[in-house]
């Protein structure tokens, strides 16, 4: 029997997991495949750690691995596909905006042949202009940068067949953006449109600054228009200053009208100064990123693996990091 990993990174979820549980078992059971859950909690603080255990116990088919610290959407997504053993492998998020309901629709495109089956969001309810239209921009700054596209919508509910699964673990780099990862594999694609429902319970963790970094992660991954861009804005007022150079001398040696030129020089000391500023912190990105790749430091640590059989989390003290659970003995991955 075939079997269908569905992985769900999780971080501080409590109100909803044992929700989106169920509705995946209300979808998943009479398809008649064999399946298992794997929920990675990145570092929740709240009671999601305790809640997964209690699933864990009551269905062999739920696991959960709690990850040390909160590393990221990403990286939790990563450890999820590095952990999951199906012939198939579907991601979505916890808070039932990726609604479960399309799991069915999505395992018959993958009978049909499709090796990437990625949903596309054509709508939220209940989300700000003001996030569409940043979001809208997003895609389309980064069609026009880069050399792959990405579908304006795209999310990261989707399914992987085993090789896309195994072809996306061979990407080691630290800075994640899994979308772009995807859609420049290949494989056989297709897409399913679908409008997300309001988060059921709580609010959205992914702040400005996290939304902010995403779109860094994903145009500095695939895109080195940002260094030329530089580089031609330099020139260009490089060529303006030479300009205004050779006016100034002629002013000088040939006419009468050289007057005080203070005005001229600020502008342009405090235009070219401008310039030189966005140039260094453009190439100080990529160089920071660089500096992350090469310490060759693991993408992700796993501090326990609930599953039924290992010792109940007690709920006394519930921090993360206080929690008691049957430790893994410092495994890392990369």
């Amino acid at each position: 029997m075939k079997l269908i990993s569905i992985v769900v990174p999780v971080f501080n979820e409590q109100e909803n997991v044992n929700v989106f549980y169920q509705e995946v078992c209300k979808y998943m059971e009479p398809l008649g495949y064999s399946y298992e859950l794997i929920f990675i909690d990145d570092g929740s603080s709240d009671d999601t750690a305790i809640i997964l255990d209690r699933l864990t116990k009551q269905d062999t088919k739920v696991k959960a691995l709690l990850l040390a610290r909160n590393f990221g959407h990403q990286v939790a997504l990563t450890c999820g596909l590095d952990y999951a053993k199906g012939d198939v492998v579907i991601t979505m998020d916890g808070d039932l905006q990726h609604p479960p309901e399309l799991l069915p629709l999505l395992l018959m495109k993958w009978e049909e042949g499709f090796e990437v089956v990625q949903t596309v969001r054509v709508d939220t309810v209940g989300v700000s202009w003001l996030k569409k239209t940043t979001s809208n921009m997003f895609y389309r700054l980064i069609n026009t940068m880069s050399d792959i596209h990405i579908v304006e919508g795209g999310s990261d509910f989707r399914l992987l067949d085993k090789k896309v699964v195994q072809t996306f673990q061979c990407f080691k780099e630290k800075a994640r953006f899994i979308r772009g990862i995807i859609g420049d594999m290949g494989y056989r694609q297709a897409q399913v449109e679908f409008v997300a429902p309001e988060r059921f319970a709580g609010k959205s963790k992914f702040s400005p600054r996290k939304m902010l970094s995403f779109a860094l992660d994903g145009i500095t991954a695939y895109s080195k228009l940002p260094l030329r861009f530089a580089f031609y804005l330099g020139l260009l007022f490089g060529m303006l200053s030479f300009g205004l150079t050779l006016d100034v001398v002629y002013t000088k040696l040939f006419t009468t009208d050289a007057v005080p030129g203070w005005a001229t020089i600020a502008v342009s000391t405090l235009t070219l100064g401008g310039v030189q500023l966005v140039g260094l912190g453009i190439i100080g990105e990529y160089i920071g990123r660089i500096f992350e790749e090469v310490k060759q430091r693991p993408l992700y640590w796993v501090s326990a693996e609930l599953k039924n059989g290992t010792e109940p989390i007690s709920d006394q003290g519930n921090t993360h990091g206080k929690l008691q659970y049957q430790k893994r003995n410092g495994k890392l991955f990369s």
